[in-house]
């Protein structure tokens, strides 16, 4: 282990987050560079477990005591080299998961858990500056071809180790550039674009082949890309968005998380001057309180928008762990990101009546009450308070509510693809659809989850493919089919 009572010693400490005055100006990522010294104290505090929970809070099996130890050490080399033998995307992580692996650690039940969010940001970034992020090549070349379709993070993960087997591999992607939601759902504070195009140069020069505007189905013919190529992965999100069908969603000024988010990106791309959509000087109620409503709020602040408003059904969480999300689960509590840091207000156990309109068309207000939480069968069922109706002005209402599975539109239908209950991409216990050289992954295939869950996926159905091309595998496969996410919301 690192040091056997750091623990004891040292507390927890993370990267602090730029004053909110200096960050809502800009579109830079919000927090400060992490002193190294600083870094090797944390991880010093990794207590390397004889069980290490932090591994099955992990859907990549991360070896997380064995990188803290090296990176306590400042044995740089060996941490990252560990950290990638698990995880394609460390620099993806460590900025945009949250981190189920701190949640379960051991360390946890009595104290802060080991920062290792931190850890793993600081040494993927510390390699690329250095120069150890090279092109990872194979020697062994299949002549099997494979199709990927979507370039998120599953589809990137699957693309990445299918050419590292040999495999000659080709993305497409419907958008203009890569990266699927990490490139236009993700705003730049969160992710800087350019630590997404480094690591879109290494897959490059590795082999693998990228081409954009291609929507399989629609601008490419499905059968022919199944044709053409020995396997097909699909990996193609989960992109309907959940809608609120209440009188008046038809006024102008109401639209979703997703019509709004890759406008504001595409800004910081250079592609256009000014948003289409532009919460400049006007009054903002997003409807949603999750990640996505977040990124939209702080979206909205650096717009430059009069006032926000936050509105989510389910009631305020407890402040502490709540009992019925125990160690090691996902903690129930209430979280507060850098977006909700910067300004606006959040209003919990509030529901949507109407959307209330001025006479020509645009959005005025919305008709809100609260509601009271009530469990039936286990499932929580939302009764309105009686009176407690009230209006909220605003321009602009954006919805960040979910979304509740893959497009059938377009190369689902065209191959015959089959879906789940719940309109998933259904899936046998090897990772294959209803067609036997076309394999899922990431949210198209489990629901709406975290990029460590799509990434997990992606590693896992590449094994998959691998066998099926080859009989055989040396692939890892972090995941088996039967693995459910640990409830985050």
């Amino acid at each position: 282990m690192a040091d056997p009572k750091g623990f004891l010693k040292y507390s927890r400490s993370t990267p602090t987050r730029r004053p909110v005055e200096l960050r809502i100006h800009d579109w830079k990522e919000v927090y400060s560079p992490f002193p190294e010294e600083s870094l090797v104290t944390q991880a010093a505090r990794c207590m390397d477990c004889g069980i290490p929970f932090c591994h099955r809070g992990c859907p990549l099996g991360n070896l997380i005591p064995e990188w803290n130890d090296f990176a306590y050490r400042s044995n740089w080399r060996e941490a990252i080299d560990r950290l990638h033998s698990t995880n394609n995307f460390p620099d993806f992580t460590g900025r945009l998961c949250p981190a189920p692996c701190e949640t379960a650690c051991v360390l946890g039940i009595t104290a802060d858990p080991v920062a290792i969010k931190t850890v793993e940001q600081y040494l993927v970034d510390k390699a690329f500056d250095e120069g150890w992020v090279t092109p990872v090549r194979s020697h062994l070349k299949t002549g099997k071809k494979v199709a990927v379709v979507g370039s998120g993070p599953a589809g990137l993960a699957a693309a990445q180790q299918l050419t590292r087997a040999g495999h000659e591999v080709t993305v497409f992607e419907r958008a203009d550039r890569i990266g699927g939601l990490l490139r236009y759902g993700i705003p730049e504070f969160k992710l800087e674009k350019a630590v997404l195009d480094r690591r879109l140069a290494q897959m490059r020069e590795e082999g693998t082949t990228f081409v954009t505007n291609a929507e399989i189905g629609k601008t490419h013919d499905g059968q022919k890309v199944l044709d053409d190529h020995d396997a097909v992965v699909l990996a193609i999100g989960s992109t309907i968005p959940r809608d609120l069908p209440a009188p008046g969603r038809e006024l102008q000024g109401i639209y979703q998380a997703l019509e709004y988010l890759p406008v504001a990106n595409r800004v910081q791309e250079g592609d256009i001057a000014t948003p289409s959509i532009s919460s400049e000087g006007k009054k903002v109620v997003i409807i949603g309180g999750g990640d996505t409503g977040a990124d939209c709020l702080g979206t909205a602040h650096r717009q430059g928008a009069e006032t926000v408003t936050q509105l989510e059904i389910m009631p305020k969480p407890p402040e502490d762990r709540d009992p019925s999300t125990p160690w090691p689960t996902w903690p129930l509590i209430y979280r507060v990101s850098s977006a909700h840091e910067e300004g606006g207000v959040r209003e919990f156990s509030i529901n949507t009546e109407r959307f209330m309109g001025n006479p020509d068309g645009t959005l005025r207000a919305i008709l809100v009450h609260k509601v009271e939480t009530v469990l039936e069968n286990g499932r929580p069922n939302f009764k309105k308070i009686d009176g407690s109706e009230f209006e909220i002005e605003c321009d602009l209402v954006f919805l960040a509510m979910g979304f509740v599975g893959p497009e059938r539109e377009g190369v689902l239908d065209q191959l015959g693809i089959e879906t789940d209950v719940r309109g998933n991409i259904a899936t046998n216990d090897n990772w294959v659809t209803n067609n036997p050289k076309i394999f899922a992954a990431g949210d198209a295939r489990r629901g709406q989850s975290l990029i460590v869950w799509a990434i997990a996926e992606g590693r896992s159905v590449s094994k998959a493919v691998d066998e099926y091309l080859m009989g055989s595998s040396d692939l890892p496969c972090p995941l088996t089919i039967s693995d459910r996410p640990i409830a985050v919301s």
